[in-house]
């Protein structure tokens, strides 16, 4: 875990200098996903999108990891909405210690709103973008990348959660939260989870149903 700390750590000035460059409409976070639960572990200018140290990752999973333009490690040019109607575009870039294991991700996210007023430089940035997602196809290794990071997330969040008295309803706690984050939209994930819980998938399901159940 100190290792991981240091190499994170070593993105803070990227993080400073990106943010400095592009000004107050550019937020940078990185997330430290050795502690997937709280793992936002450093920001500049959060105004942009409010994320706090200690929270989660919203995106990772749901977004990056299941686009067909991940490859390389990194998805650039996508876009979400805020929930107060802004539209941002983002970055994210995987970060691995020296195992190459995955170990956190460097984000930037940028208030497109402000961009509306240089038009040209946005019809630039767009063309460009549209023209990579066009040319680019995802490969088996970028397949397979994905899937392995899944499961490293699953291990991280289980690994920080698990103790040997857990109760169902802690369970359940802990399905809810990989259920909002995306990792049950990838293939084979109710198994992992499972097989890491000891529990039945069918267990599994009844609780994700439960859950589904609660919140309609």
């Amino acid at each position: 875990m100190e290792e991981s700390k240091k190499v994170l750590e070593s993105f803070i000035p990227l993080a400073k200098s990106t943010a400095k460059m592009f000004g107050p409409n550019c937020e940078v976070i990185i997330h430290d996903l050795t502690n997937p639960q709280a793992s936002v572990m450093f920001t500049v200018n959060n105004h942009v999108t409010g994320r706090e140290i200690g929270q989660s990752f919203d995106h990772l999973v749901k977004t990056v990891l299941r686009s067909e333009d991940f490859k390389e490690d990194y998805l650039a040019g996508y876009t979400f909405v805020t929930e107060d109607k802004r539209t941002i575009r983002s970055s994210t870039s995987l970060i691995r210690d020296s195992k190459q294991k995955v170990i956190g991700a460097f984000c930037i996210n940028f208030d497109v709103e402000a961009l509306n007023q240089m038009q040209q430089f946005m019809n630039t940035f767009l063309s460009t973008q549209v023209e990579v997602q066009e040319n680019e196809t995802k490969s088996d290794d970028d397949i397979e990348n994905v899937e392995g990071i899944v499961d490293q997330l699953i291990q991280q969040i289980i690994q920080n959660s698990v103790h040997p008295v857990m109760k169902r309803h802690e369970k359940i706690e802990l399905i809810r939260f990989m259920d909002e984050k995306g990792i049950f939209l990838m293939k084979g994930s109710v198994e992992k989870v499972a097989s890491l819980l000891g529990i039945s998938k069918v267990t599994v399901y009844s609780y994700l149903d439960e859950i589904k159940n609660k919140s309609s």
